[in-house]
């Protein structure tokens, strides 16, 4: 895949300079380029790897002095991460999944197969479901009965897609996600030792034999536009109603999503973030790896939960997450500060028992 300087920063509306007919076969960081490399370098602390390859071409920040660099040509941008999102997207080669619908894919003859639609092989599509143009199903693929996947979707291999299912355009699937498996959602005949120790904040009285029985989970899982989902991530169906991914979320690796949580739109979650089941999370909210979310609680608009947080109650829109329990990050670094300082507090007050000790043998 190549293309000219020129035509680069024309698709990434970034401003070209020097020679932009130079051509650029592959994105490289700076201490490993080659001449035909575009080298990544959108921050001034690492331009010193740059005289340690043989890039000639670099995407730069934006006033950089390329020509003091030695190259050849350049392209500045205002805000290079941004720039990155779309060279990486030109110089993108894909997963080469044969075009068209392989001799080996299984397809229900009531299934819907929109025009351009790529199926892989041994990719199973069930009864009734429907995808529509463009989207990509990658090998081993399994969508469910009556489920429907939007246009210019791509779903990596082995995606599970389960019965019912409705999924938006644009849809983006790592490798091994679980769409659409039965919530975790079971009961026993009298109060288990779980729901007295809840009640009771800790006390589960008399244990007996507890034998559960699942809870059936009717609902099922909608996901709207635009929204990306990573390997081996794990997404509910509802009980009743349906669990709900809004448009736009990106979803990582390892991500739990349980029955009846409903996601707003445009939110960010890390790997191995778990949200336990009837949440219901705003817009725009943001987690680190490993956040945790208890459930039948709501989280606001504008939250952003730093790693490992543990958000146990309701949390207002706009703040800024850190700890376990989760607190406002400022108190919760202060409260860190705190804890490191112990040692030498409890050292402190043993010297001061002492001293006390001390004066109060000589009166």
């Amino acid at each position: 895949m190549a293309f000219t300087v020129r035509e680069i920063a024309a698709a990434i509306d970034a401003e070209a300079h020097g020679n932009t007919d130079l051509i650029v076969e592959r994105v490289s960081e700076p201490a490993s380029a080659g001449p035909d490399d575009i080298a990544l370098l959108t921050n001034p602390k690492f331009a010193d790897g740059l005289s340690q390859g043989q890039a000639r071409v670099a995407l730069l920040w934006d006033g950089a002095d390329w020509q003091g660099m030695g190259l050849e040509a350049a392209i500045t941008a205002k805000r290079g991460r941004y720039a990155m999102s779309g060279l990486s997207r030109m110089m993108d080669l894909g997963q080469h999944f044969p075009e068209g619908i392989h001799t080996s894919a299984l397809i229900d003859d009531t299934a819907i197969i929109g025009e351009g639609v790529t199926i892989a092989p041994y990719a199973v599509i069930g009864p009734r479901a429907q995808i529509d143009s463009g989207t990509v199903i990658g090998p081993f693929c399994h969508i469910g009965a009556d489920s429907r996947i939007g246009s210019d979707g791509m779903l990596r291999d082995h995606v599970s897609v389960g019965a019912r299912v409705t999924i938006g355009d644009r849809f983006w699937c790592q490798p091994g996600a679980r769409i659409g498996a039965d919530g975790m959602s079971f009961v026993t005949p009298e109060a288990s030792g779980v729901e007295k120790a809840r009640a009771s904040l800790g006390d589960q009285g008399d244990v007996t034999e507890q034998a559960w029985a699942r809870i059936h989970s009717l609902g099922a899982v909608t996901i709207g536009d635009d929204v990306e989902v990573g390997a081996n991530t794990c997404i509910d169906y509802g009980t009743v109603r349906d669990t709900r991914i809004g448009n736009g979320c990106k979803i990582d690796n390892l991500v739990h999503i349980a029955h009846n949580v409903v996601v707003g739109n445009d939110c960010l979650f890390a790997a191995q973030v778990g949200i336990a089941g009837s949440t219901v999370i705003g817009n725009n909210v943001v987690f680190g790896g490993q956040v945790g979310v208890t459930d039948n609680t709501t989280v606001g608009d504008n939250v952003i939960g730093g790693g490992a947080t543990k958000i146990l109650s309701k949390v207002p829109n706009g703040q800024v997450l850190l700890g376990y329990p989760a607190v406002k990050m400022d108190t919760h670094l202060e409260m860190y500060k705190a804890l490191r300082r112990l040692p030498r507090l409890a050292k402190q007050f043993a010297d001061l028992q002492k001293t006390v000790s001390k004066l109060g043998s000589k009166t």
